[in-house]
């Protein structure tokens, strides 16, 4: 058999091989790196998901339900936690949408709005009932969309981004170790 018709055999006898290889080892036996989506201590089973409130000045009322859903999907499906609506979960997630600010020009062309930005903020309180700790912390993403469009059309076009981005920064804060 010859190194040619053996990638193997000819991956161990080239230097780039042998390099790749030592990353490969170094990296699976330090314990620095994790490609797991989420680092969750062992002693945690457990998740309570409350229903997500909207008290920004502005309400767009189908904001709440989505996220909450979207939030609750997220945990389930990517970490090993049981949701649950027992109040000795391990993990209590509340979250309210403190802004939804709509009124920002971001980009103007011959002295017209060519750009406007939705902002939106969502509070999250964190409680480690093991640890008996708390995590509070804010999300706020930037949505820009076309001053061409009605608020609702920009909306209905931005809806899925505003959810998906909103409910990964929250899973982000919450269950990585960055």
């Amino acid at each position: 058999m010859t190194l040619k018709n053996n990638p193997f055999l000819f991956l161990a006898t080239s230097y780039k091989g042998l390099l790749i290889g030592f990353l490969l080892v170094s990296m699976t036996s330090c314990g620095i790196y994790s490609f797991r989506d989420a680092v969750i201590p062992e002693n945690v089973k457990t998740v309570k998901i409350g229903f997500i409130e909207n008290k920004a000045r502005y309400v767009n009322p189908q904001l709440a339900p989505l996220l909450t859903d979207k939030l609750q999907q997220k945990i389930i499906g990517q970490t090993k936690l049981t949701r649950t609506n027992n109040d000795d979960a391990h993990y209590q997630i509340y979250a309210t949408i403190t802004n939804y600010d709509p009124s920002q020009t971001v980009g103007v062309s011959a002295q017209q709005a060519t750009t406007n930005r939705l902002t939106v903020t969502v509070h999250v309180l964190l409680k480690k009932t093991l640890d008996n700790k708390e995590l509070e912390f804010d999300v706020t993403r930037n949505f820009d969309f076309s001053a061409n469009l009605t608020l609702n059309q920009a909306e209905s076009q931005l809806m899925d981004d505003i959810v998906r981005n909103i409910t990964d920064d929250i899973f982000n804060q919450i269950f990585s170790n960055w």
